[in-house]
């Protein structure tokens, strides 16, 4: 036995098969042939002029009820379909704001590291110029933070790229 949920469930499927089927050339045709042969059935004297133009009226009102509900329900399940995917873009829109933002901070970190390394490779300049005399471990060290300093500026530059390679897609995507 079938519960409420699949009743409707098969109700809304079997509207959607009508719906889809009304709206097709093989509908027009069966439409203009069932029309034809009403006419032609007072022609042939089969049945009275009067009587056929009771019967199609009367049918013709019953489908036009019909069809009217059939209608009403595909607007409200577009209708439903429309929301959800205005919800769906409000949330996008969200993300890539938030994306944004993220990127915005990570980009004035950027420029503080840089600085920051700027400050550094001055310091180890101004060290270097005063220590010249220093002994071989003093250079070493010295060697081995600029050789920090530069791979350090190495990766800056690869988040960097990595920025404006995201900024560049948030800019494709607020474009979509």
């Amino acid at each position: 036995m079938k519960t409420p949920h699949e009743k409707i469930e098969f109700l809304e499927k079997l509207a959607d098969g009508i719906t889809s089927w009304i709206g097709s050339i093989p509908s027009l045709i069966l439409h203009t042939l069932l029309f034809l042969t009403s006419f032609l059935l007072p022609v042939f004297g089969l049945i009275d002029f009067d009587k056929m133009l009771l019967v199609l009226t009367t049918v013709l009102s019953l489908e036009a009820i019909y069809l009217s509900i059939l209608i009403q329900m595909s607007v409200n399940k577009s209708h439903e379909k429309i929301e959800d995917i205005q919800e769906d873009i409000e949330d996008i829109q969200e993300d890539i704001e938030e994306i944004s933002e993220d990127i915005e901070e990570i980009s004035e970190d950027l420029e503080e590291i840089s600085e920051d390394i700027e400050d550094i490779q001055e310091d180890i300049e101004e060290i270097n110029d005063e220590d010249d005399d220093d002994d071989h471990n003093e250079r070493a060290k010295n060697t081995i933070l600029k050789s920090n300093v530069n791979s350090n500026k190495n990766e800056i530059k690869f988040l960097k790229d990595k920025i404006a390679e995201l900024q560049h897609k948030i800019d494709e995507m607020k474009k979509d």
